[in-house]
Parts: structure tokens; sequence; C-alpha cells
């Protein structure tokens, strides 16, 4: 199992942005230097509290800070920009990067991004699939281009000057284009089908309860076999709220104590998405109460918190319970104390991670484990 991390990110609005867009710089520069093999980065337009603004521009802000660590887009939110725009600019990212980016992509769930950009209450859905068409076949086409569709409309018929490059635009580094995925978040979603019929890989979304997240590799699986293809749990990525410590008091007071940043964290996603209507992510029973979505009971499903020996069987309990998969992403949380924040990201990455690749490689047997 890989270990890669995501972050939304979600900071407390009070914060001064420069500091928190600093500190999320830190900790994928942290990540890289600690061997985690990639890193997503959300997006929002209209969250204080989510304050990267475009995930595209920040990876570029990395771009030469970092030396191996794959950067990923977490996601680009389709229906909020033009087609035209995602196509050129993870263009140029993907040669900035030279090929070392993943293009994480969505229809985006913030009703208030939505709203500003005049798609609420539109078929987002319609949009987003229409938009990373449109990305494609830009992408698939020598130009000049001419795109007509229900949401978008791409032409630059007359205007372009072909023999000297105007009018057409920036192909990707990789080719045909950068690896996709999509992050997935209901449950038996029949979006991670639709993105394996495509070739595109899923990432599980770090705040559904374990019950939902094994659901998707059926999902996946489904959409590999409809085209003919054998999905491999490889392919799956699974993102989880982890907070290890040096010792068990620190793991409980800062990983699920009311002062910790995973509290924050899960109080404000529990106000947008119970509050939004989406409550049924952190039900196994859907008849409970919304009244009982507190920020403990989300912390007490949802992190993984202790001491090294302790977040190693946590871990191998979660992989039982939700099957085998590639890459563990380990989500990024505020940092309300840095020493701490950094402390578990190291020690994530040099005893938690090898210590559960071996009791994985011990469970698969000495043949598999050679191979």
């Amino acid at each position: 199992m890989k270990l890669g991390t995501f972050m939304m990110p979600l900071h407390p609005p009070g914060r001064s942005a420069t500091e928190t867009l600093a500190e999320d710089r830190e900790a994928i520069l942290l990540a890289d230097r600690l061997g985690y093999c990639e890193a997503f980065v959300g997006e929002h337009v209209t969250d204080l509290a989510e304050n990267v603004t475009s995930c595209l521009m920040f990876l570029a802000s990395l771009a030469h800070d970092t030396k191996n660590i794959v950067l990923g887009s977490g996601t680009i939110n389709m229906p909020n920009s033009h087609p035209a725009a995602i196509a050129s600019q993870v263009a140029m990212l993907d040669h900035i990067l030279k090929g070392r980016f993943i293009m994480g992509i969505s229809p985006g769930g913030l009703m208030s991004d939505a709203e500003v950009f005049g798609n609420f209450q539109k078929n987002r859905n319609a949009m987003f699939v229409e938009s990373i068409n449109m990305v494609l076949k830009i992408w698939e086409s020598e130009g000049p281009i001419d795109l007509e569709g229900e949401f978008f409309n791409i032409s630059t018929v007359k205007t372009a000057i072909p023999e000297i490059g105007q009018g057409l635009i920036l192909k990707p580094f990789q080719r045909p284009h950068p690896r996709i995925v999509g992050t997935a978040v209901a449950p038996f979603s029949q979006g991670v089908t639709e993105m394996a019929k495509r070739g595109w890989q899923a990432i599980s979304a770090n705040f559904l309860l374990p019950e939902w997240v094994k659901t998707h590799w059926p999902k996946y699986v489904e959409g590999r076999a409809a085209v003919g293809a054998v999905a491999h749990p490889s392919e799956w990525r699974v993102a989880k709220s982890i907070f290890v410590a040096d010792d068990e008091k620190t793991a409980q007071s800062y990983g699920r104590g009311a002062s910790g940043p995973y509290h924050f964290y899960f109080r404000q996603l529990a106000r947008k998405l119970v509050g939004g209507g989406r409550g049924n992510l952190f039900k196994v029973d859907q008849s409970q109460p919304d009244s009982e979505i507190t920020p403990e009971y989300l912390m007490n499903r949802l992190v993984l918190a202790g001491t090294v020996d302790n977040v190693v069987d946590q871990m191998l309990a979660f992989r039982e319970q939700v099957g085998d998969f590639g890459t563990l992403m380990y989500a990024c949380h505020d940092w309300v104390d840095p020493t701490l924040g950094k402390r578990s990201m190291q020690l994530m990455a040099e005893e938690v991670m090898p210590r559960v690749n071996a009791a994985i490689a011990a469970e698969a047997g000495p043949e598999r484990a050679i191979a």
C-alpha cells in the first residue's frame, strides 16, 4: 500500500490566509521529503475556511520546490470554469511539472460556489460531463477548435491562423492526457462505475463511513468489467483522517478533543453536509436523527488516532472492513500545533506504513510477498 496525502484544505475562517496557504505548502513539501507518493489539493471560491481558490495555481507554486511527489488537482470543479480555460491551464501545469501531475475532477459540491458561478439548481452533473468531454476533445484536436454543447460553446474557427499557432490550444506533456481521477462520496456511487468505464480512477472521501467506502470497490469493478478490463486494487485510493502521536494522551486530546483540528473539521463538515441534506453519508441507519451527527460521533467513527501501535492496528482493521486498496490518502488538517501536525505525518510515513505493509505482506504469504 502506498501513502499519499489529500487536503481540502480546511482552516478556521479567522486565521490569516497568508499563514494557512504557507502552512498548506509546508505540509506538501514535508510530504515530499517523507516519501509520500501523491498530494491532492482541493479548491473553492466562496469559502473562507477552504481558501485555496485555484488548486492549479496552488500546485504551480509547488512545482519547483518539490522533487518526487506527484501533484493532483483535488478537484477541479468543472462547471465553475470554461472548458477551454481548464484544458489550457492543465496542459501548462503538466508541462511545468513534466508529467508529475494527476487531473482530479468533479461537479463541485459547494452550493455557494454553484450560486456565484450561476449554476445553482442547474444539472451540474451534466455540465461536468460536457465540460470534461470538451477538454478531452480539445486535447485530441489539431484545431481550430469548434465545439457546441448545451452549456458551453468553444470556437476559434473565425480567428485561427494555424501556421503561426493562433487559435490552437496547448496539449498536455502527458499524452494523450494526464491520468484522470474523481472523488467518490455517495454510497454505492454510480459515478465510480462511470469513471471506471472511462479508465478513470476513484478517491473515496475521508468523511465517508467505512460501511459506505467499501461499496465503492464493487462499483469500480463493475465499470472496468463493462469495458472488458480487469480492476486492480492498486487503482483505488482511499482518504482517511489520521493522527499519530508519541503518546496516547496526546493522540486522544489532539485527535479527538474539542480543541483539536479534527473536531473543528468535523464540526464544519457536519454543518455543511447535514445542513445541505447530505446527512445520509454519516448514517448506516437512515432513520438515525440528524441531531446525533455531532463532531464527537463523527470523530469516533471516522478518525484513526493513537500511538504508532494503535494506529497500525486501526489501519489494518479499517482495511479489513473496506477491502484492499492501493493508496492511503492521509487527510491534511489545520495545524493547531505545527509540531504535532508534522510529527504525525512523520510517524505515519516512517513507522506506521512500513508496519502496515509488513502485516499485509505476511497476510498475503511468502510467494505473493516476493512477487
